[in-house]
């Protein structure tokens, strides 16, 4: 009689994404960076093949149960393993047998509270990565992937198809951005720290179209009502407030927009592990203003649909403030030359610490699959 196939595994139960260790705050955040400086920069990224004698899925799958002590040691060390030629990442269900056997539990994605992240295959808890063609043009700026108060300790990503042109995997270290920084906006930036907006609602335009003594009331009870039903739906504090109207100028049809900021932050966090200040700041994708600028390389963004119109977002100083373009430029440079491209193809993967590691994607051309599994 043929021999049966093993059964199907269970899915994954997913734990609610972590809350954000920030750690203890900094008291001179310039003389901890100069402490960094005078120390030598920490080693970034570590390449690890396919060990020789462990080609099959299974072999590799039980080389990581016996070796996963080190190859997170790696991870922590150098801030991101890239896993090179493993047959077993090749598919949905071997590439959970790998985190697995490495010991990772997965969470939700920390967008769960915010929006549906579409996945790749969720019994393995693989969420799909930013692969659609209309967004083939957009550039993903460096981020560490957070959502108001709560962050994923690690990130496995992996390539199950790579583009035909770009599209490669970004990597930046935190650390060495922290070093990078202009000693005096870092210490203007820690002081009075940063929020994001995080949407943006540009559906309100019949406002103005109303007479002028119920116009400003409506506009009140509009934000009050709408700042609830956020509220509501987020796990963080969200204020909203109306955008100017030439945030929209342009635009095809009237808009009045209000925008939602999360709570002020610091751009800096200790690492909870080695206790060392690492960069944690998404000005890179979030500024508004820099990715306009790519938009000159690399084409005007698609937001062409009601959702992404909705997640446009921003960055200010924690009192409101916004940040000088010579101050964005500043951060956009040092930002940039901190990046490594890595190219991945099938059987390729690259595991993450996000607290120190910051992660994007390169534009590209032809149809790409690459996924990801979040982890406490």
């Amino acid at each position: 009689a043929a021999a049966q196939a093993p059964p199907a595994a269970a899915p994954v139960e997913l734990a609610a994404c972590p809350l954000t260790q920030w750690g203890e705050p900094f008291g001179d955040v310039v003389a901890e960076q100069a402490k960094a400086r005078r120390s030598p920069p920490a080693p970034f990224t570590f390449e690890l093949a396919a060990p020789s004698e462990a080609q099959t899925p299974d072999a590799q799958a039980a080389w990581l149960a016996e070796n996963a002590e080190e190859v997170t040691s790696k991870m922590r060390s150098h801030g991101a393993v890239i896993f090179r030629g493993w047959e077993l990442v090749k598919d949905a269900a071997g590439f959970r047998r790998a985190y697995e056997a490495l010991g990772l539990s997965p969470c939700l994605d920390p967008l769960h509270a915010v929006s549906a992240r579409p996945m790749v295959d969720k019994g393995s808890a693989v969420y799909e990565a930013v692969n659609k063609e209309s967004r083939a043009n957009f550039f993903i700026g460096m981020h560490n992937e957070f959502v108001g108060t709560r962050s994923p300790r690690a990130a496995m990503f992996v390539c199950f198809k790579a583009a035909d042109e770009g599209g490669e995997f970004l990597l930046a270290d935190g650390r060495k951005v922290f070093r990078d920084i202009d000693t005096a906006l870092l210490k203007r930036l820690y002081e009075k720290q940063i929020r994001y907006s995080v949407m943006e609602l540009p559906f309100f335009g019949f406002l103005d179209k109303l007479p002028a003594p119920i116009a400003a009331p409506a506009a009140g009870l509009v934000r009050s009502v709408v700042e609830g039903a956020v509220n509501a739906k987020v796990d963080f504090d969200v204020s909203l407030r109306w955008l100017d109207d030439s945030a929209y100028a342009g635009a095809d049809d009237d808009v009045k927009a209000l925008q939602a900021r999360a709570p002020p932050q610091p751009p800096v966090l200790r690492h909870p592990e080695t206790g060392a200040a690492t960069w944690f700041c998404n000005v890179h994708s979030h500024s508004s203003k820099l990715r306009k600028d790519r938009e000159a390389l690399y084409g005007e963004e698609l937001f062409t649909s009601g959702a992404s119109r909705i997640n446009k977002s921003d960055m200010y100083f924690g009192d409101d403030d916004a940040l000088s373009e010579a101050d964005l430029t500043h951060l956009d440079d040092v930002t940039t030359k901190n990046i490594k491209y890595v190219a991945m193809k099938p059987g390729d993967a690259v595991l993450l610490d996000n607290y120190q590691t910051m992660h994007g994607r390169n534009v590209f051309k032809g149809k790409r699959k690459h996924a990801v599994t979040w982890f406490e």
